[in-house]
């Protein structure tokens, strides 16, 4: 079985742990990469991670869009949304059943 993570900055996501998920607060973007990369080859299906870090490791994420797993899902952190999360999903959704769905 898959586990959960979640990837961010502490304020934002400490409140997942309540939910049985593993967060992993990350400071600098050295230590989100690296955090990421350990993540993704530890047996994590599911990785959420906040959008400003998103944005931060786009090249990163960017190498496991064509795999399986893990699914890398995009949340908004304490600083709001910005719509990445969002688009991320749509665009997935997009390209699994060949339409937009949302007709947006």
């Amino acid at each position: 079985m898959y586990k959960i993570a979640v990837l961010g900055d502490y304020d934002s996501i400490y409140g997942f742990a309540t939910l049985g998920l593993d967060t992993f607060p990350v400071n600098t973007r050295e230590e989100a990469a690296e955090e990421l990369s350990t993540l993704a080859s530890g047996g994590y299906g599911i990785i959420y991670i906040t959008e400003n870090w998103a944005a931060e490791l786009k090249h990163e994420i960017e190498r496991y869009q064509e795999q399986i797993s893990p699914a890398i899902i995009q949340i908004p952190g304490i600083a709001g949304n910005t719509g990445a999360g969002i688009a991320g999903v749509k665009k997935s959704v997009e390209v699994a059943v060949g339409s937009d769905i949302l007709f947006s």
